[in-house]
């Protein structure tokens, strides 16, 4: 019973660190093509007209999505979300 345990761990530890590496290659590509697009955008009109910017907004969000993802950043309906709305209820006797 005990070696089931721990082999159910040791997956759901290298399924984290599976998303964990997903969302920092995402992040590094993100850096990457940013720094390309400022690069083009330097050498084309020397930041006379900063268009780039929206390429760092576009990756930015992206990278926001995933990391709410990864790293359960939703407070209002996260995992426990139903868990912690019961007991306040339960609480607050209004059920």
């Amino acid at each position: 019973m005990r070696t089931n345990q721990s082999e159910d761990q040791y997956i759901r530890a290298k399924e984290r660190i599976t998303e964990l590496r997903k969302f920092y290659a995402k992040v590094l590509r993100g850096l990457v093509a940013v720094c390309i697009v400022a690069a083009i955008n330097y050498y084309l009109n020397e930041w006379e007209e900063p268009w780039f910017l929206w390429v760092v907004f576009g990756v930015t969000v992206g990278i926001l999505v995933r990391a709410f993802r990864v790293f359960n950043l939703n407070p209002f309906f996260g995992k426990d979300w139903e868990e912690r709305k019961i007991k306040e209820l339960v609480n607050r006797n209004e059920f």
